[in-house]
């Protein structure tokens, strides 16, 4: 499949992991006969259209810099190893168009999974219904809707095996993700919001996470942060769009919660015995217990053009 204007450009910096000028973006897209920009009278125009575009959407995976002579722009991920000098800009809030066709608070999971892929984590879906003792109340605010877990990136074998011997549960951390389609009264804010502080009880991070979320309700937003401490995601229709409103607090992890947990649910028993396996595996299979764990977990969109494709076969409506 032919790459789109957007994916040419991340194509190059990616190639290039340094910051670069529209023009000069534009010229490796050429060169490397990236994209086909046809017969049109401005390609770098498209081009420079096209990354002003990733920044007024707020899409995490580029950034830019003001320089002498314009902007540059480079790839979030490289931000720590590119000499950046310059001056750092606001962007403005993001619209939404609205669709009459509904979705399904399930159809935002491939959304999230893909925003906390790009933030080196790993998720899965806890579908609450293959639970025993569905008919159980006293399980309604127990499960998470999603769990993730980020690995703590060390590169030598030195570390790796200090880390082991120390304290494994000092290599990861957990989250623990709500979601909903919307949120957009105060009364739904509480409701999900403590949904949210008793389904994330046992995890090192937890999160509500909402596709659509009322301005006007910001404020008791970060009031409840300060108070409980539990983050808040603003999900976009493109994943690399969606916004941290409210970082999470850390958290110990709940053993007695977690084992509770695993006795309940297979997909949450399967997730830790996973990560439990990737922690203790010898070296010789470490890649292999990576590899199926990564199998395991949830699948993600990885260009604009699958994003797309999937909003408009589930009917979320884009965010301009």
């Amino acid at each position: 499949m032919a790459m789109t204007v957007k994916e040419a450009i991340l194509k190059v910096l990616e190639d290039n992991k340094s910051s670069m000028y529209y023009v000069d973006i534009y010229d490796e897209i050429i060169k490397n006969s990236y994209y086909d920009f046809g017969k049109g009278k401005t390609p770098k125009d498209t081009v420079g259209a096209n990354l002003s575009n990733f920044i007024t959407k707020n899409d995490t995976r580029v950034k830019r810099i003001k320089k002498a002579k314009g902007f540059q722009y480079y790839l979030a991920k490289y931000e720590n190893d590119i000499d950046l000098v310059g001056t750092a800009e606001d962007v403005p809030a993001i619209s939404q168009k609205k669709s009459d066709k509904v979705y399904l608070e399930r159809d935002l999971h491939p959304l999230l999974s893909s925003f906390l892929k790009n933030n080196n984590t790993y998720s899965k879906t806890i579908f609450h219904e293959s639970s025993k003792k569905k008919k159980d109340r006293g399980q309604k605010w127990i499960h998470p809707d999603m769990i993730g877990i980020k690995h703590l990136e060390l590169k030598t074998k030195t570390s790796l095996a200090l880390m082991k011997s120390i304290n494994k549960s000092d290599s990861f951390e957990i989250s623990s993700y709500e979601i909903k389609r919307e949120i957009n009264t105060d009364y739904e804010l509480k409701e999900c919001y403590f949904q949210a502080v008793s389904n994330s009880s046992w995890a090192n991070f937890g999160y509500l996470v909402a596709f659509e979320i009322n301005g006007n309700l910001i404020s008791e937003i970060e009031r409840l942060n300060q108070s409980f401490g539990i983050g808040v995601i603003e999900l976009g229709s493109n994943p690399y769009e969606s916004k941290l409103l409210f970082p999470s607090k850390y958290k110990e992890l709940d053993f007695k919660t977690i084992d509770k947990l695993c006795g309940i649910n297979k997909d949450f028993d399967q997730f830790i015995e996973k990560t439990e396996m990737i922690l203790t595996a010898d070296e010789r299979y470490l890649e292999d217990t990576q590899k199926s764990f990564e199998d395991f977990c949830d699948k993600y969109l990885k260009t604009d053009s699958e994003f797309e494709k999937y909003c408009e076969d589930k009917n979320i409506p884009e965010k301009l």
